[in-house]
């Protein structure tokens, strides 16, 4: 059996970044215009961005109003999408089967289960409300684990069987 390569900080916020493109930002394009544009005030932000750029210090003091019921939708939307794809990818979603890792049980390397990819989404909250250190852990674990990894007992590591080593 071949030594188990966990993948680190750098190759994870691409695959995340990648997701956001491929994955949420389409979630939310949709969610936008079955919402009518009840979502968020898209006007609001143009206009704090064209008083931003006209040098207005004052570009933030007038935040755009949000539905929470959008966002949740939103929200919701995106966890689902994103199960899915741990489900039928076998740990991945477009991002992460882009850069050749997945997400495994820490213990036995195996796929992961609904309640483990449910668990470790909802534990990115946590990770994320720390100041993000439950993110940056990654950067410095041995075995490059998230709080998330951590709670849902997950790791991410390279999946050999797309990019063999040589």
């Amino acid at each position: 059996m071949n030594e188990v390569r966990y993948a680190g900080f750098w190759i994870r916020f691409i695959a995340s970044f990648l997701d956001t493109l491929f994955l949420a930002l389409p979630v939310a394009l949709v969610i936008y215009f079955v919402s009518d544009g009840n979502w968020f005030d898209f006007a609001q932000y143009q206009q704090n961005i064209q008083m931003a750029m006209s040098g207005n210090t004052h570009a933030l003091d007038t935040q755009p109003q949000t539905s929470f019921r959008w966002e949740l939708v939103f929200e919701m939307s995106v966890l689902i999408v994103t199960v899915i794809f741990w489900d039928k990818w076998r740990g991945a979603t477009p991002g992460k089967k882009f850069v050749h890792v997945k997400i495994v049980d820490a213990k036995t390397l195996h796929d992961i289960t609904n309640k483990q990819a449910i668990t470790r989404s909802l534990a990115y909250i946590p990770s994320l409300l720390l100041f993000g250190i439950g993110f940056l852990m990654v950067a410095f674990r041995k075995d490059k684990r998230g709080l998330h990894d951590l709670l849902a007992s997950t790791v991410v590591i390279y999946d050999e069987e797309t990019n063999p080593q040589s």
